[in-house]
Order: structure tokens, then sequence, then C-alpha cells
């Protein structure tokens, strides 16, 4: 519950973010009204063909009899919509964030900056940044896709379909969505998709307390637009905290509020003694990711010496 809070509080600390720099809320609004115009036009033309769809996918109940025929079309015509929705919430955070790729980078740095320590930049050109946002965009599809088959195909289980399915649905949607959005950050600090996955997978609940509101209020006409640069300035705050950044003013300072996971001495512990263990937070960043002999955790756009 300690984590779910935390995520959550990301979220409204990036929306406070943006609302205290108003120039940059309007900054981070034009990919989204690109995208919402795109996705709009997308729902409205699904919304008028998915009868026909059906009909011409279930050509054997065409003789079947008043109202079994209708009933069925229908609840399969709302199965239709409903996933056409569910991969619309999924998609339109990796699709706008590719449109607005530049709004977004330059939004994010901005936050670490007024936040102050370090301000990762990757470095990369334009368009090499764009490809890889691409290409990790289309790995994320491709497993949102399964469990979208895989929960569109239990819908059909009688209770658990219409209860714990939807549930389960938009918890996929919310871990999904917190990754597209942090990996604005993280792909400036030279984390990979893989690593990425990770980090995420090790704060679950984290993620999730961040997400599923996000995934709740996209339903929303218009809502989607306007919480987008929140949410990025939100995915930063949380990344900065993960990946310890948020004290760049030294190591000292990282050890004595503990953000940076190390352990400290207990009180009135004899000098040599083993330190205690640091309690467990819902801000604390997960152990390091991989090491000198695995090669994850480095920077991937690096090139060797």
């Amino acid at each position: 519950m300690r984590d779910l809070a935390g995520g959550f509080r990301y979220l409204v600390s990036g929306q406070r973010w943006v609302v205290g720099h108003g120039r940059w809320l309007g900054f981070g609004l034009l990919p989204g009204l690109v995208s919402l115009l795109l996705y709009a036009g997308a729902l409205i033309a699904l919304g008028y063909g998915s009868d026909d769809l059906t009909a011409w996918a279930t050509p054997f109940a065409d003789d079947w009899s008043s109202p079994w025929i209708g009933l069925f079309r229908g609840f399969l015509t709302f199965l239709v919509f409903s996933l056409g929705l569910f991969l619309a919430v999924i998609t339109f955070t990796a699709v706008t964030l590719l449109i607005g790729q530049p709004f977004y980078e330059s939004l994010s740095e901005q936050v670490d900056r007024s936040e102050g320590g370090e301000v990762p930049e990757s470095g990369l050109p334009l368009w090499k940044e764009l490809l890889i946002s691409a290409r990790d965009s289309l790995r994320i599809l491709a497993r949102v896709a399964l469990y979208g088959i895989l929960l569109f195909a239990l819908g059909f289980v009688p209770v658990i379909g219409q209860t714990v399915v939807p549930a389960l649905g938009f918890c996929v949607s919310g871990f999904f969505l917190t990754q597209e959005l942090t990996s604005v950050a993280l792909q400036r600090r030279g984390v990979g998709l893989t690593d990425q996955l990770a980090l995420l997978r090790g704060r679950r609940m984290l993620a999730l307390g961040f997400g599923v509101p996000l995934v709740l209020s996209f339903l929303v006409p218009l809502v989607a637009v306007f919480l987008m640069p929140g949410a990025v300035a939100g995915a930063t705050l949380m990344v900065r905290d993960l990946t310890g950044a948020a004290d760049g003013a030294g190591d000292a300072d990282d050890e004595s509020d503990g953000r940076d996971g190390a352990a400290t001495a207990a009180p009135g512990a004899a000098p040599g003694t083993a330190p205690a263990e640091a309690p467990v937070t819902g801000f604390g960043p997960p152990p390091v990711m991989g090491g000198p002999d695995t090669g994850k955790g480095r920077n991937p756009y690096s090139t060797p010496a």
C-alpha cells in the first residue's frame, strides 16, 4: 500500500511541477493534441464499423434466430470495441511520446535541472533517439498485444470475464504506461529497455500506483492531453529517486537520508560493528542491476574506448 500511495504522489507531484512552470505545460500539450485527433478518428471509425466487422467475422450465425444472433454479435461488438479502446490507451502514450520526443525530452531535462543534481543527456542525434524510441515502443506493443489477446479470451469466462479480467487489464495498462513515461528519463541515463522493465518489476506496486490512475483518467476525453506533460514530469521525478539521482549534491547527502539504499550503523553500536539494515521505504531505489561481468547497467549508447 505504501508503494501504491507513493506512485500516486509522484503523479501528483508531476502535475504540480508543470502547473508551477506554466510555459512547460503549454509546451507539452502540443504532441498530445495531435495524438488525440488521430486516436479520436480511429475510435470513431471503429465504433461505426465494428458491427460490420463482427457480422463479417461470424457468417455461421446468419441463420440464427432472434434474439440470439443480436445478443451474440452485440457481445462480440462490445468486445471488439473494448479491445480497441484497450489498445488505444496503451499505445496513446507511445505514439504521443514518439511524436513529441523533442518536447518531452526538453521537459524531462528541465525537471532534472530544476530539482538539482546531474542532468543526464544521451548525446544522441534526434533521429537516433526517435529510432530507439520507436523500436522499444514496438517491443512493448508486442508484449501488450499478447496480454490483450489473453485477456480478450478470458473475457468469455462467466463472472471472471466481467470482474477480474477488467481489473487485470487496468493493471497491465498501468504498468506499461508507467514504463513508456519513465523511458524518457531512463533513456537519457543510458538504461535500455530490458533494464527499464527489470527496474519497474522490482517496484511493481509503485509503477501501478503511478500508472493505473493515469489509465483511468485517460478514459475521459481530453484528460490525457492535459495530464501528459505532468505525467512526464512525475515519471522523471520517480526515475530520479529510483536511480538515486535526486540528491546529486554528493554521496554524503545520499548516505545521510538513506535514499541510495546504503546501510547505516544502528544508533549506539560499537565502532566496527556491522551496519544495520536500512529500512524499506516507498521511495528507495531497487538494487543496482547488472554488473561488470554481465554488462547490464552500462550505457548502451556509449562506444568502447
